[in-house]
């Protein structure tokens, strides 16, 4: 949005032929950097997954995970339950949760016009954790005949249900994007103080159960709960990108995005609800992971701009690299001990984070 074309720098009589000619150079090259980006992503993002399946339970390294994945029914069933049960399942889950949080983020920051906005920050993973909780605490559950799935059915629910009770409170009283940030923020400060009453409350059992849940972990994943954050993201990724458009007319503003023919109040309702499903996924099946939502929309907009057609394919090819790091890392730091993914995602995204709020310039936020 920020960046300008040749034409336009010009100003004055329209644009003659060398112009035009310029315009298109200008134009190729943004676009040639664009997908060299995409790229660059996708390579790293590769490699990166390739790392994180060589880290983790059991000494089982590149020739036997190539033996495995060559020949499944050959490979001794050892082999096959570590990278298939274990490995896989952990990098898999980094790799959707990643683009899962970070398009969520992405969305949020354009509807609310917030660069703070992101599922952690609007109190979404912390009512998860609540109603985590109570099906850890009391055997509640939010749904009937939910059976095993009890914490992860009331985690989704709590969260989603709290992202549409901020927006329709908000809605009734007729209020702006920063009454929908400080209800968020209200929530999120609710939901601490109810999870310490409960932990307060829980036995010794529960309550390590709880904090456990709370650090958030890939290692609880299995291929049924992956299906489900595959089936969710599959229904909103393109449903976003059909409203790309109208998300990159939100960030001038709701009179401006009016102007345009943007229908602002139901497409926020939309996005919202939308980001918040991403988001309610990927805390249910692996608790509450900070920061990949926030700080993987930044790195993608320094590095492809604001347009959101270009900003969400980035964003979630960082939001995915920023996850499968933090999970490597969760691995290397004490081998033999896989470290909760929550934890390292906080200390790897708050120093990125600082110093995207110190080095940026002015204009990259307004």
């Amino acid at each position: 949005m920020r960046a300008e074309s040749p034409a336009a720098a010009g100003g004055g009589d329209a644009a003659g032929p060398e112009t035009r000619l310029d315009t298109l150079g200008w134009y190729g090259r943004r676009l040639a950097r664009y997908r060299l980006t995409l790229v660059l992503l996708l390579v790293a993002l590769a490699l990166g997954f390739a790392l994180d399946l060589l880290l983790g339970p059991s000494t089982l390294g590149l020739p036997e995970i190539l033996a495995v994945l060559g020949d499944p029914a050959a490979a001794p069933p050892l082999h096959r339950v570590v990278l298939f049960d274990l490995r896989l399942p952990s990098a898999v889950a980094a790799l959707l949760g990643g683009i899962c949080l970070a398009v969520a983020g992405a969305g949020m920051q354009a509807i609310l016009n917030n660069p703070l906005a992101d599922p952690y920050t609007m109190g979404l993973s912390y009512a998860a954790g609540f109603g985590a909780a109570l099906a850890i605490v009391f055997g509640v559950s939010a749904l009937p005949f939910v059976g095993v799935y009890v914490v992860t059915a009331n985690a989704f629910l709590f969260a989603f249900g709290t992202a549409l009770a901020i927006y329709l409170v908000a809605r009734l009283k007729g209020a702006g994007v920063q009454v929908i940030v400080l209800l968020g923020i209200a929530f999120f400060f609710a939901f601490i103080a109810l999870l310490g009453l409960l932990q307060y409350l829980a036995d010794a059992e529960a309550l390590q159960e709880i904090v456990f849940w709370m650090f958030g972990s890939l290692g609880r994943a299995r291929w049924d709960k992956l299906a489900m954050v595959a089936l969710v993201m599959a229904a909103c990724l393109p449903w976003l990108w059909l409203r790309a458009d109208q998300l990159t007319a939100l960030r001038l503003g709701d009179l401006q995005a009016k102007a345009l023919g943007v229908p602002v109040e139901r497409v926020r309702l939309e996005v919202l609800l939308c980001v918040s499903l991403l988001a309610a996924t990927v805390v249910a099946v692996a608790g509450p992971i900070a920061f990949v939502g926030l700080v993987g929309p930044h790195i993608a907009r320094l590095l492809v701009g604001e347009e959101q057609r270009r900003l969400l394919p980035a964003a979630a090819l960082v939001g995915a690299l920023v996850l499968v790091l933090a999970d490597i890392a969760s691995k290397a730091i004490q081998p033999g001990t896989v470290i909760p993914i929550g934890l390292v995602t906080t200390l790897i995204g708050l120093p990125i984070f600082l110093t995207l709020i110190l080095r940026s310039r002015s204009e990259l936020w307004r």
